[in-house]
C-alpha cells in the first residue's frame, strides 16, 4: 500500500452509483490498497440513492448532458477528483465524448473510445461490424422479422433484456416489436448463457478476462452466477475484444450452442451486475484501474487467477445505521 499524504488529491467517483453498493464497495477496497486517503464518492442524479449510506461521500450530479458537462468539471476539480468511473450505458456516450477535456483538467475518465461504445450501445450495428476479424459469431440482427425463423425481439438501444422477447413467432414477435421503441430481430439461439468479464489496459489489450455461466438470471441481471475455464474460449474472446479500442472493465454477452458452439450476443463496455465474481476470481479491475491511473507500474498489473471456480449468489442484506440524529 503507497501513501500519497501531502500530493494532489486524486479521489474515485462512480457515476450513475444508484443502487450499485457490489461495485462500489469492489472500488473503495481498491482504492485503500492504492493509498488510504483516496475517498470514492458516489454520484447521481437522484440524492435518493442506496449507494450514498456507503461511500466516503455522496454528490448529487447534473444530468450527463453536454450543456452540464462544465459544471460536471467544477464537481470534480472542488472535490478533488482525478478518476471518473461510469457505469450507466445511457451515459457511456456523453463520458466518452467529453474525456478529452475532463482530461485537461487532470480527470481521467476510465471509458472505451467513442467508436467502441457507438457499437456497443447500438445492438443492430454491432450484429453487422462487432464480428468484423474475429473468430467469434454474432448473431444477426434485423430491423423486420425473417421468414421461418423463430425470434428474439428486443430493444435496438438500452438495456434489451428487460424488456425482450424470447423464442417467439413470427406472429407473437411482431406483437411484441409493438410495445418497444425501436425493435430489432434476431434467431433465437438455444443453449447455456455465458459472460466474460474482462478488463483492457489503455493500450486495448486484455490483461485478464473470466468466464462465468449465468445459471439463474432475473431482470438481466445474474442472481446466480459461477465462473469456469475453457482455454480455447478465453483465447477467442480475447482476440474479439482486442479487435475494439477497449478499455476498463467490459462484458461480453454469449450463447453456447447445443454444437458447442459460442454466439455473441452483445457487448456492455462498463463493468456488469454480476462481475464482481470476476473479481473474486482474480480479475483485479479496479486495482489495476487505479494502479494505471496514477502510473504505479507494469508489474502491478497481473492476473493471477485463483486455482479453483467462484459461485456467486446475490442476495438483499440488511444494513443498520446508528446515531441518536437520525
Amino acid at each position: 500500500m503507497r501513501d500519497f499524504t501531502g500530493a494532489t488529491p486524486r479521489n474515485v467517483l462512480i457515476s450513475s452509483a444508484a443502487n450499485k453498493i457490489p461495485l462500489l464497495r469492489s472500488v473503495m477496497q481498491a482504492a485503500r490498497r492504492i493509498d488510504t486517503h483516496i475517498r470514492v464518492f458516489a454520484g447521481d442524479a437522484s440524492d435518493g440513492v442506496t449507494s450514498r449510506y456507503f461511500a466516503d461521500g455522496f454528490i448529487q450530479l447534473p444530468r450527463t448532458q453536454t450543456e452540464n458537462a462544465d459544471a460536471l468539471v467544477q464537481i470534480c476539480m472542488a472535490n478533488g477528483i482525478g478518476t471518473v468511473i461510469p457505469t450507466r450505458d445511457g451515459e457511456l456516450g456523453f463520458w466518452s465524448a467529453h474525456a478529452d477535456a475532463f482530461a485537461s483538467h487532470g480527470i481521467e475518465v476510465v471509458v472505451s473510445s467513442p467508436q467502441a461504445i457507438q457499437l456497443s450501445l447500438d445492438k443492430l450495428l454491432f450484429a453487422k461490424r462487432g464480428a468484423a476479424g474475429s473468430p467469434l459469431l454474432v448473431i444477426p440482427a434485423w430491423l423486420a422479422p425473417e421468414e421461418g425463423a423463430t425470434l428474439v425481439v428486443k430493444e435496438r438501444f438500452g438495456a434489451g433484456s428487460r424488456s425482450i422477447g424470447i423464442n417467439l413467432d413470427q406472429t407473437t414477435a411482431r406483437a411484441h416489436a409493438s410495445t418497444l421503441n425501436e425493435p430489432i430481430f434476431q434467431p433465437f439461439v438455444q443453449g447455456r448463457e455465458v459472460s466474460v468479464d474482462a478488463w483492457l489496459d489503455q493500450a486495448h489489450r486484455v490483461r485478464g478476462l473470466v468466464l462465468r455461466r449465468r445459471d439463474q438470471v432475473l431482470n438481466g441481471e445474474s442472481v446466480i452466477t459461477t465462473t469456469f475455464r475453457d482455454t480455447s474460449l478465453e483465447a477467442a474472446c480475447k482476440a474479439f475484444l482486442e479487435s475494439h479500442a477497449l478499455r476498463g472493465p467490459v462484458v461480453l454477452q454469449l450463447i453456447v450452442d447445443n454444437r458447442n458452439v459460442p454466439h455473441v450476443i452483445e457487448l456492455n463496455a462498463r463493468f456488469g451486475g454480476a462481475s464482481t465474481a470476476a473479481i473474486a476470481a482474480g480479475l483485479d479491475v479496479w486495482f489495476w484501474t487505479l494502479n494505471e491511473r496514477f502510473g504505479i507500474g507494469e508489474s502491478d498489473v497481473s492476473f493471477q487467477r485463483i486455482p479453483g471456480e467462484v459461485r456467486q449468489v446475490r442476495v438483499p442484506v440488511d444494513q443498520h445505521f446508528y446515531d441518536p440524529d437520525l
